[in-house]
This record gives structure tokens, C-alpha cells and sequence, in this order.
């Protein structure tokens, strides 16, 4: 009763030989320059500046010069906003290409803008799915400051990232990745997602390629959403379905979520060797009673099932490699 049923004639569809090739192949869609959207300059813009400030808050550098973003889909806007703020080079890193550079011009133009302007940053109330909230919203200027950004808003490094985006100088997008090869060994600053985590199959191998990526000193910041992403109606009822009732649901989707719990990337993030400098976590009450959990989550912590969502950050150890 919990699941959605939509969700489940979706998934079967996909197993159907004639119905599945039309569900899984490329399809056309209008993006919705809307809430949570990559379509969105102000939202990439909003997700950014919080990594930053993040950072800083755990007393790291809110300026790092090579960045890695896991998941960024079909805008790279997140990772313009990197360029932006002063970050020398950029890799997107996805499991399907999704890139599209009409889009990406526009989101960057609109990007410019904001920075040219230091404007405040995009609220709660524009944008109530973003997690966590920031103390003020205003521009950080104590993050980045007027000598950093003057050198990096000038036109011609301006017209340089917008340049690469055609040709990748500064960026570098690779689709599909799957092992530590796809970067060189620590060679990144920082290594930062969006509600991207929830979707990764192999959760143990992208933890131990984030450390293998990693400079000594580096650090992770990922903010992960635990809720249903609409597989059931109530926020957390996916932790209900049992295996093969969740294997229907997924069908032949090449991803769909992974249903792991907040706990899950904490001990994650230790057994692989980063220091867990944050964790913000965002509780809501169960929608669920305990005895609804499906055999494989009977044994999840009280703190997990009420956590819908996290912001985390891992720091890797100057002398770790």
C-alpha cells in the first residue's frame, strides 16, 4: 500500500521487449529551469556556494584549485560556478552522457551575472530542497575575496571558461567512468556531489576512488538525499520493499536509488581513510513503523530511519595516500 504502483508497471515496462527500448532510450524532455534544477544558474549557483562555505565553516580552504564533481548531468553549471569563484579546472564525472551545451552557455551566462554582481545567495524559500541552511545568505566575501575574484571575473578568463566548454582546457567530462584510472592519483582539491550519492550502485568503490583522486590535505563535501525519490508515497517507505519487489521496481533502469541509509556513508567514508569533518543531518519523522522495514533493513538504527537527508564532509589526511 505504500509503494507506488506507477513506479512498479514503470519498472516491469522496462522488462518488456517491446515497451523497454522505448522507456530506456534517449527521449527528448523539456529541462524546467525550476526547483533543485541544474537548469538553473541561480540554483547551481546556491549548491556551490554552500560547498564553499561548508568548507570553511570545518576550517578548509575555500579555495581549491582543481575540483571533481560526481553526477552533474546535463548541466555543468555547479561546475562553472567552480571556475567562477577561482578554481583552476574542473572534471565531470557521470554515469551517462547527458551534457548538453546550449544549456551549459546559457547557465554560465546567467553565472557570470551573479558573480559580476556578488549576489546573495538563492534562500531556502527559492530553493526549499537544498540542504543545509546558511547562517546569512549573503555573498561570502570572506570566502572569496575582491583580490581573488577580480583575477578570476577577468574578461579574458571569463571568455576562456566559456571556451572550454566547447573544447575542454579547463574542463574535463567523462561519461561513463567507472574506475580510479578516469583521474590521475591526487590530483584534486576537492570532490563534491548534489543528491547524486543516494544513486551509486558500487557505493565502497566510488569512496575508495574519491581517496585514490584526493591530494593529501584534499576533502569530499556531498550532500545525499535517503528519501523514496517517489518509489513509494510515503518519504521512506522504499526501506519497506522487499528485494524482489524492489527488483521489479528498478527493471532495466541503469540506476535508480540504492536505498543505503545515512550510516552507510559515514562508515564508508572512515573504512576507506577520510575524517569525518561535518555532518549535517536532516531528520523528519518516520513515515513508516519499524515493523514495516523489509527483512534486508530490520536491523536499521532509529537515527537512520528518520534521516531524509545529510550533508557530509570527509577530509583525507595530509600524509595519507
Amino acid at each position: 500500500m505504500k509503494t507506488n504502483l506507477r513506479a512498479v508497471a514503470y519498472g516491469l515496462g522496462t522488462l518488456a521487449p517491446i515497451v523497454g527500448p522505448y522507456l530506456l532510450g534517449p527521449r527528448e524532455t523539456r529541462r524546467k529551469r525550476s526547483v533543485g534544477s541544474t537548469a538553473s544558474a541561480r540554483y547551481c549557483y546556491a549548491v556551490w556556494l554552500r560547498h564553499l562555505i561548508h568548507a570553511r565553516n570545518c576550517g578548509l580552504s575555500g579555495n581549491p584549485e582543481t575540483v571533481a564533481e560526481l553526477g552533474p548531468g546535463g548541466s555543468i553549471g555547479c561546475g562553472l560556478a567552480a571556475l567562477l569563484s577561482g578554481c583552476s579546472r574542473y572534471y565531470a564525472l557521470d554515469a551517462v552522457n547527458k551534457v548538453s551545451i546550449d544549456e551549459n552557455l546559457r547557465v554560465f551566462d546567467e553565472l557570470v551575472e551573479l558573480f559580476l554582481r556578488r549576489s546573495s545567495i538563492p534562500d531556502d524559500h527559492e530553493f526549499p530542497e537544498i540542504h543545509p541552511s546558511l547562517e546569512t545568505n549573503e555573498f561570502p566575501s570572506t570566502v572569496l575575496g575582491e583580490e581573488l575574484l577580480g583575477k578570476a571575473l577577468d574578461r579574458r578568463r571569463i571568455q576562456q571558461i566559456r571556451d572550454s566548454i566547447f573544447a575542454g582546457e579547463m574542463i574535463t567530462y567523462r561519461a561513463p567512468w567507472s574506475d580510479p584510472a578516469s583521474l590521475p592519483e591526487g590530483s584534486v582539491d576537492l570532490i563534491y556531489s548534489q543528491a547524486v550519492l543516494e544513486h551509486v550502485d558500487d557505493l565502497p568503490g566510488v569512496y575508495r576512488c574519491m581517496h585514490v583522486w584526493l591530494r593529501p590535505g584534499g576533502y569530499t563535501s556531498h550532500a545525499i538525499d535517503f528519501r523514496s525519490h517517489g518509489m513509494s508515497y510515503a518519504w521512506n517507505g522504499h526501506w519497506a520493499c522487499s528485494d524482489l519487489l524492489w527488483t521489479l521496481i528498478r527493471g532495466r533502469r541503469p540506476y535508480l536509488i540504492n536505498r543505503e541509509p545515512c550510516s552507510t556513508h559515514i562508515d564508508l567514508l572512515i573504512e576507506t581513510g577520510f575524517t569525518v569533518a561535518a555532518k549535517i543531518a536532516k531528520s523528519t519523522v518516520s513515515a513508516i513503523q519499524r515493523s514495516d522495514l523489509s527483512r534486508r533493513f530490520d536491523g536499521m538504527r532509529d537515527s537512520d530511519l528518520m534521516t531524509s537527508g545529510v550533508f557530509v564532509v570527509g577530509t583525507k589526511e595530509s600524509g595519507a595516500r
